[in-house]
């Protein structure tokens, strides 16, 4: 393997390789490092027309070494031209170096299957990079979610505030977007464990759950979540309970007969009153609250008290500023559509004509 120094003037960075998240600080290292001991992994080029080269692999490095005004950089030239084979070795590479994202393995795994020029399957691909199946399919279950997500995503299994996993967000994939991404934002802010997570996805999974009442659902913090999804599972699990079995109700039924035949006769003056008494309990039970009503409660329960804004909000970084801004913009349309509605409903029953009505 020949190794020859080529003018940096010379060379072309690729612009179609898998990898193009360089983060600013692992960039000062490497040329920190390279200043102190030289470059010590040459790149590899292939050569073009009129004396050219293009960069297969060793992008950062040849950002370091031109940041830094090296003339000429150590490299291999490759006699390879087939572009699926380049295109797999750069992926190849860069699954053996850190920071690698996973929406950039994501990218490259869809583009290799889905671009007319390569068209490989998931298959070839297991074959050809040495990985499992599930280890590509699961990648490009992560292209589901939307941009302001797909930024927050990390390598790694470390739970961090503002990040997200690929274990975090792999059971909640399936769900409507609408659904999946807001989910995907509160279990980032919240920094919930996977376990959690399921637990959530399969609370938002339930069929008897109307899709209403998993969009409240979303105004809960994770934690809160948690409960209701405890909650829920006690309730259901109340629910299929078998039924006392039929010889122990009828000896209870028994029971009870013998008892009340040795108390004494009830007054029927007693029994008219308890009867009436009865008919009340019943009328009150019965006056269950409108669907209207309902709603209003409900959206009163999950409002949380207003507090004020903390001292240092005027002092987040870019970064931050991006993300709070999306959140911002959800709340405040939904809390507009909210008071719109409210509204109506103020107007409607403050009016004279409905009051009116009521007193009568």
């Amino acid at each position: 393997m020949e190794i020859i120094n080529i003018a940096t003037d010379l060379i072309d960075e690729d612009k179609e390789q898998p990898r193009y998240q360089f983060a600013e600080e692992s960039l000062q290292e490497l040329m920190n490092s390279i200043e102190e001991l030289g470059l010590l992994s040459p790149i590899k080029v292939r050569a073009l027309d009129g004396g050219r080269y293009k960069i297969i692999y060793g992008n950062r490095r040849y950002k370091a070494c031109k940041a830094l005004g090296r003339a000429s950089i150590p490299c291999i030239v490759s006699a390879v031209t087939n572009e699926l084979d380049i295109y797999l070795e750069q992926i190849a590479e860069n699954l053996t170096r850190e920071g690698f994202s996973p929406i950039e393995e994501a990218e490259a795994f869809h583009k290799l299957m889905n671009d007319p020029k390569f068209s490989s399957s998931v298959k070839y691909l297991s074959s050809k990079l040495g990985k499992p199946e599930s280890y590509i399919k699961n990648k490009c279950e992560l292209l589901k979610f939307g941009n302001a997500v797909k930024k927050m995503i990390v390598g790694g299994t470390e739970i961090r505030k503002d990040a997200l996993t690929e274990e975090q967000l792999l059971p909640i994939k399936d769900l409507p977007l609408e659904h999946r991404d807001p989910l995907a934002k509160i279990i980032a802010r919240d920094e919930l464990p996977v376990s959690d997570v399921k637990k959530i996805a399969r609370l938002f999974k339930d069929k008897s759950i109307s899709s209403s009442t998993k969009d409240k659902l979303l105004y809960k913090s994770g934690p809160e979540l948690i409960e209701t999804w405890s909650v829920f599972e006690q309730n259901k699990a109340e629910r299929t309970k078998p039924s006392q079995p039929k010889a122990a109700a009828a000896k209870k039924e028994k029971t009870e007969e013998a008892q009340n035949s040795e108390l004494p006769a009830t007054p029927p003056a007693a029994a008219a009153t308890a009867t009436a008494a009865s008919i009340r309990s019943s009328e009150i039970a019965s006056a269950s609250p409108s669907p209207l009503e309902s709603k209003l409660r409900s959206l009163l329960t999950a409002l949380p008290a207003n507090t004020p804004l903390p001292a240092d909000w005027t002092q987040l970084p870019p970064e931050a500023q991006e993300r709070l801004l999306g959140d911002v913009h959800t709340l405040i349309d939904t809390l507009e559509k909210q008071l719109k509605e409210w509204r109506q409903v103020k107007e409607l029953y403050s009016s004279a004509p409905v009051a009116a009505g009521l007193q009568e």
